[in-house]
């Protein structure tokens, strides 16, 4: 029971003013509950609305790769300039700290390898998404796969039904086989029918076009860093990507295997929040870098 000594009765009500209602920064978000909203807000910077992810989940299809044999060595000093990080559990667990005080965008899709057919992905357990206090769960989906196109939509589809029970966004991660045509029809495609199943992010690929790509998908699209550029190629793509209406990136290779990852992304990050070309960006580089 509140002490009620010194107990002033409340007068100060606002009458006359309007209930505040200010617009949510996340696209596409402003119906969306507290709790995805809370999530979406760790992950997308509400000064600019944009994010830098920092994708190191290769390892679910192609085991230790150059640049993520040491998750401990490789990953963890880059993780203090991401906005986001995107990880398995299984890295998760054992090698990020707890104390890194990172939204985590968790891949929640697993099944083949590069060693095999890919896209026979199941979901993981959503008890696992929420012990590790997930921010969102990324989950591939496959346009154009003949035999694995309807299963892929239906794990997107399944996540974002739990996610919507717990209050927790999904990142559909539009995956591009050996024959798809890697162009904006394609990637609208796919992007616009991972928003239409429920998911509340879109991680798809730049291209020429790409402007119809984030006009035509209802929530915010980053972009995938995809094959290793060199470092100016790489800061201009992020560049075009946000000018272009990307809501940020989630890069990996182009990050980890780079001559000075640490150096790289906080280029990067200063590309996708403080507006700055990929020319000062690469000049911000080499400083960094020497």
């Amino acid at each position: 029971m509140a002490d009620m000594d010194g107990f002033r009765e409340a007068s100060d009500f606002g009458i006359g003013q309007a209930a505040g209602a200010a617009a949510f920064h996340v696209k596409g978000a402003s119906s969306l509950g507290w709790g995805m909203k809370d999530r979406l807000s760790r992950i997308f910077n509400p000064a600019t609305g944009r994010t830098v992810m920092l994708a190191f989940d290769h390892g679910f299809i192609m085991g230790p790769t150059s640049g993520l044999e040491r998750i401990d060595l490789n990953i963890v000093p880059l993780v203090r300039y991401a906005d986001c990080l995107m990880c398995t559990r299984g890295i998760l667990q054992t090698s990020i700290p707890a104390n890194v005080n990172k939204p985590v965008c968790l891949r929640s899709d697993a099944g083949s390898t590069v060693l095999t057919e890919l896209n026979r992905n199941v979901l993981i357990d959503i008890e696992d998404v929420i012990r590790f206090n997930a921010s969102a769960m990324a989950v591939m989906f496959s346009a154009g796969d003949g035999e694995r196109e309807a299963v892929t939509a239906a794990n997107l589809a399944r996540a974002a039904d739990l996610g919507n029970r717990f209050g927790i966004p999904v990142m559909g991660v539009t995956a591009v086989g050996k024959q798809m045509a890697r162009d904006a029809r394609y990637f609208a495609l796919a992007s616009r029918v991972c928003a239409e199943n429920g998911a509340s992010i879109v991680k798809t690929y730049y291209c020429d076009g790409f402007e119809k790509i984030a006009a035509s998908c209802p929530v915010p699209v980053v972009i995938a860093g995809g094959k290793k550029l060199p470092e100016k190629e790489a800061l201009e793509l992020c560049y075009r990507a946000v000018n272009d209406g990307a809501a940020g990136v989630d890069m990996g290779r182009n990050v980890f295997q780079s001559d000075a990852p640490a150096a790289m992304i906080q280029a990067v990050h200063a590309v996708v929040h403080d507006g700055i070309t990929a020319e000062q960006g690469y000049e911000m580089y080499q400083e960094l870098k020497g």
